[in-house]
């Protein structure tokens, strides 16, 4: 019996290499899944999850990583992946929702649940770091994927693109906090509004860095959150916030990666 040839992608193929790979091997329709806000401590963790046709449409100019791109760019290259896609899907997950189940576990399913309500079934699934299980169909686990793999990075603009636009009308419901500048990571100007004003409903109370701050370190329930109403409440909190900032709290710290736009708000420097 003959073993089928191996699949070879070589590192400079570009972007799209690996999906023309796959779909020279028959997986047609091959999907890509990331996420954006894992690492703030404030406003949902959104997933989204894009297949992009075969051939030169699919091909769009100037796709990357969300991490790397402009702002501009970054709605640009949304509004072709909207345009082009043959199908993609978006999922919020709330602050809320993040502190009572916890952050990997709503990663995993607002990806899943991204890539189940595609409306083209895909063949063969690419996420960006680590496996999704509970799919049905193959996938592959790629470090990096947004910068590998075109479906990937497509995906993590339009996740990027819709939090972005969450955080800046949270900006206007929840002033002094600085949402639309930094998303709701964790920079020294949102540090000092925390110390401040304490945090808001839109803060996760799980990380570390909330529950320091809002007096609730040692592992707090999770689900002890302010009421909508008290939002501007004044919370007892301990002077000192110990412990590393924007982790969750049944999660190992991981140093950011210092790229793009984003340096600053991971943690990073310029």
């Amino acid at each position: 019996m003959l073993t089928p040839p191996r699949t070879v992608v070589r590192r400079d193929g570009g972007l799209y290499a690996l999906e023309r790979a796959l779909q020279r091997r028959g997986f047609r329709h091959v999907a890509g899944a990331d996420e954006a806000g894992r690492g703030a401590c404030a406003g949902p963790l959104v997933a989204a999850a894009v297949v992009l046709p075969e051939g030169r449409r699919g091909e769009i100019d100037g796709l990357a990583d969300s991490k790397l791109l402009t702002p501009a760019s970054r709605e640009r290259i949304h509004d072709e992946v909207v345009a082009r896609a043959l199908a993609y899907a978006v999922v919020v997950i709330p602050a809320e929702e993040v502190d009572a189940r916890g952050l990997h576990v709503c990663n995993l399913a607002a990806m899943r649940r991204a890539l189940a309500s595609l409306t083209t079934r895909p063949e063969y699934v690419l996420t960006d770091g680590f496996g999704v299980d509970g799919l049905d169909v193959p996938g592959l686990a790629v470090w990096k994927g947004d910068r590998v793999a075109a479906c990937v990075a497509a995906a993590s603009v339009l996740a990027k693109v819709t939090r972005d636009r969450i955080m800046v009308e949270l900006d206007a419901n929840f002033p002094g906090y600085g949402f639309a500048e930094h998303k709701g990571y964790i920079t020294a100007e949102h540090t000092a509004a925390l110390r401040e004003h304490g945090p808001c409903v839109e803060h996760r109370f799980s990380y570390v860095n909330v529950a320091a701050i809002s007096g609730r370190e040692g592992r707090p329930p999770r689900s002890r959150r302010p009421a909508p109403d008290g939002r501007h409440e004044p919370m007892a909190r301990s002077a000192a916030a110990g412990g590393t900032v924007g982790v969750a709290l049944d999660e190992q710290p991981r140093p950011p990666a210092p790229v793009g736009e984003d340096v600053v708000m991971e943690g990073g420097e310029r």
